[in-house]
């Protein structure tokens, strides 16, 4: 490189020529061009991406000293400037825009650029296509990062976030199964069930959701590394692509492997887009979960009094709104967005490559993200602190509907339509009624609706 401080620019040089770049930026000629090619929106690589590819490019450069395709030097140096990267240290080193190659190329470069920058000496110079991305491919190495990002944030943030959840509802259910209420069917009142049901089933509905996760979790776990360009391993040493697959598995905790077929693994992402069809179900889990607690917490219906967290309204005083259970819609509403968003872009999976990996990189780990932080902020500022209102159960809680449903099968159902009708009609009880039109005798009546 040629430096040039009076400018504050330096020169670079990639297989397209010469161009300018910021004297003090950490990156290269490739990275530059996609600025100036790429300035789209303000969207930019997650974060949680570019801390999985500089730790692949830290397994790839010892696994590469192992098998004695780079000398020891150069590889402790990419390994110590990939270490400072994910310490943090250098986020602004990466600026490009979600929009670019399909592939992910620009910031495959951007990462092989910076880290060649940190790791070269004028007596050592590295270079990003040969040292640091030696046996490597942006077609393999973007959606292994893709797979490590998504598995790290699923165990470290969304499944803790999840069983936090589900076990903060399911420490409620002993104290809410001898608590009786009405139940609801098409917004209207139906059956009497214990409120531990009710709760009970949202509970259900978290383990559900959370055993669909298991099979496209293991299924992520297989990694398309060593297949470089197309799958076949062109390239690279036929023992790289596992051996890098077991490094990430030693430094992560998680069963990264080989991917069974590397050519599929490229062509098209199927693991992940199992895997984000189990996170839009957990979401619309959440969605149903939210909203009945939204609309049993109104004054309408009063059964559940929730946590005065701030004011609800800038010209209302006290009112008090149910914020998380709204926050938390929201984010299930931009997950299934997402979702759809995924599944059209699945579309540009052609031949030997998936070209929107981007854009799948920006939703998965964005719905993830959104999905662990909504369910802690769910759990702590809502949940927790929310309680049952026996009075105002009690208040609706009927027995005409209950009585009519087990009358039925003594009298027919037409008679006990009748019955409840008259019953709600003019505010009587229904037992009065089927005494007093010889329906049933009083014993009779209690027998067969007890």
């Amino acid at each position: 490189m040629n430096n040039a401080a009076d400018t504050g620019v330096r020169t670079e040089h990639d297989a397209w020529g010469a161009i300018e770049v910021p004297a003090q930026a950490l990156w290269g000629a490739q990275t530059q061009r996609a600025l100036r090619h790429f300035a789209i929106s303000s969207e930019r690589m997650p974060g949680e991406l570019i801390a999985a590819m500089t730790l692949i490019k830290a397994c790839a450069a010892r696994v590469n000293a192992d098998l004695g395709l780079l000398d020891a030097a150069r590889a402790q140096a990419i390994v110590a400037a990939a270490e400072a990267v994910q310490a943090g240290r250098h986020a602004d080193a990466f600026p490009l825009s979600v929009w670019q190659s399909g592939s992910g190329t620009q910031s495959h470069m951007n990462m092989n650029e910076v880290l060649a920058h940190l790791a070269s000496t004028e007596a050592l110079p590295v270079h990003p296509n040969d040292h640091v991305n030696l046996g490597q491919s942006s077609n393999d190495v973007v959606p292994t990062a893709i797979h490590v990002a998504a598995l790290l944030a699923c165990t470290q943030g969304l499944l803790p976030a999840l069983q936090g959840l589900r076990d903060a509802l399911a420490d409620k259910l002993p104290a809410l199964r001898e608590l009786t209420k009405i139940g609801r069917t098409h917004l209207q009142l139906a059956l009497p069930l214990s409120v531990g049901d009710e709760v009970g089933a949202w509970v259900a509905q978290l383990d559900r959701a959370r055993r669909a996760l298991d099979a496209p979790m293991r299924e992520v776990q297989g990694l398309a590394i060593g297949g470089t360009a197309v799958g076949g391993g062109d390239n690279t040493d036929p023992a790289f692509g596992e051996r890098v697959a077991q490094a990430l598995a030693a430094a992560t905790g998680i069963g990264f492997r080989r991917a069974d077929n590397p050519f599929a693994a490229q062509a098209a992402h199927d693991a992940l887009l199992q895997l984000h069809a189990a996170l839009r179900t957990l979401a619309l889990a959440l969605r149903k979960i939210a909203d009945d607690l939204r609309w049993l917490a109104s004054p309408a219906l009063g059964e559940w009094r929730l946590p005065s967290n701030e004011p609800g309204s800038s010209i209302m005083p006290g009112k008090v709104n149910p914020t998380q259970c709204e926050a938390l819609l929201m984010v299930c509403a931009q997950v299934v967005g997402n979702d759809v968003a995924i599944g059209f872009g699945s579309t540009l999976a052609q031949f030997q490559m998936h070209a929107a990996k981007p854009l799948l990189a920006l939703n998965l780990l964005q719905s993830i993200r959104l999905l662990g932080d909504g369910m802690r902020s769910f759990n702590t500022h809502c949940v927790q602190g929310m309680t049952a209102d026996p009075d105002r159960m009690a208040q609706s809680l009927s027995p005409a509907m209950l009585q009519a449903t087990r009358l039925q099968r003594h009298v027919g159902y037409e008679v006990a339509a009748r019955l409840y009708r008259e019953a709600q009609a003019g505010g009587r009880p229904l037992r009065d009624l089927a005494i007093e039109q010889g329906i049933a005798t009083a014993v009779q009546f209690d027998e067969w609706t007890g």
